[in-house]
């Protein structure tokens, strides 16, 4: 029998707090777990969470209790000089919702590619650059866009360089906020399959959070719900999506709107689960 992947992630029991009161709590105690080559689907409604717990993953929120885990190694007390290093390392990489944000609109495409290897210090220039490029290419644009500044990429392609960016330091997880929500629907599958492909070459532990369950069903392995800082439910996500147990998960899935009525089917193109 062959063993399950080790986690890749591993965070226990986080609490984030507004301020220093009980009362102004945002999450409740959350676990997730996220292990080599899997990807684990977040959802939950605006303010349930989601977007706190992944900033908590990479020191942008600090924690009031808990522990969060990179291959086993504790990473929620680093500070200073050592926090420091850990971020340079690109073991956990943080793939923001709006990438015409996050990309400085006046660096070209391939220099922001370059720009984590070089902070990190990985070989000379032309090696960063040669791995910018295969970055690129992975994802599936042209290197040619690379002398191109963001202004001049549609949406869709913007996305796979903030993704390509996030990759080409080989992280070993992989967090992404709404990837695909302001995309087109060629553009979101393009984006997804793309994701898909990635975690079986490169094995990164991916978590992808989305009000989008389509999408989830047709590439998550396993999802976690949010409810109000506590999670309420989680699994395989064909049990989850199809056969939710929690009260607030079968409101979710049945208000996924349709032209037939309100529910439709949550299985995609491509499914796998």
């Amino acid at each position: 029998m062959t063993a399950a992947p080790a986690a890749a992630l591993q965070a226990d029991g986080v609490e984030v707090w507004l301020g220093r009161r009980a009362k102004s709590r945002i999450l409740h105690g959350v676990g997730l777990t996220a292990r080599s080559g899997e990807i684990v689907g977040l959802i939950g409604e605006t303010g349930s969470g989601k977007t706190t717990l992944a900033r908590a993953i990479v020191g942008l929120a600090p924690l009031h209790a808990g522990t969060v885990r990179v291959d086993g190694t504790p990473v929620d007390g680093l500070r200073g000089a050592a926090l420091r290093r850990f971020r340079r390392s690109g073991r956990v990489q943080y793939v923001f919702q709006d990438p015409l944000r996050s990309l400085d609109p006046d660096v070209t495409v391939l220099d922001s590619v370059v720009e984590g290897l070089a902070i990190r210090g990985d070989g000379k220039a032309a090696d960063r650059r040669a791995r910018a490029v295969a970055a690129l290419e992975q994802v599936g644009l042209d290197p040619a866009l690379g002398d191109r500044l963001p202004g001049r990429l549609s949406g869709g392609q913007r996305q796979r360089v903030a993704i390509a960016r996030a990759l080409a330091v080989d992280p070993r997880v992989l967090l992404l906020d709404e990837p695909v929500s302001a995309l087109d629907a060629a553009n979101r599958n393009h984006v997804l399959r793309v994701l898909d492909r990635l975690r079986h070459e490169r094995e990164v532990a991916i978590v992808m959070i989305s009000h989008d369950l389509g999408s989830l069903a047709g590439i998550a392995d396993r999802v976690v719900v949010l409810y109000r800082g506590e999670v309420v439910e989680e699994g395989p996500a064909a049990r989850v999506l199809l056969e939710p147990e929690h009260p607030y998960t079968q409101r979710l899935v049945t208000s996924v709107p349709s032209i037939d009525g309100p529910r439709r089917p949550l299985i995609t193109e491509g499914v796998h689960v």
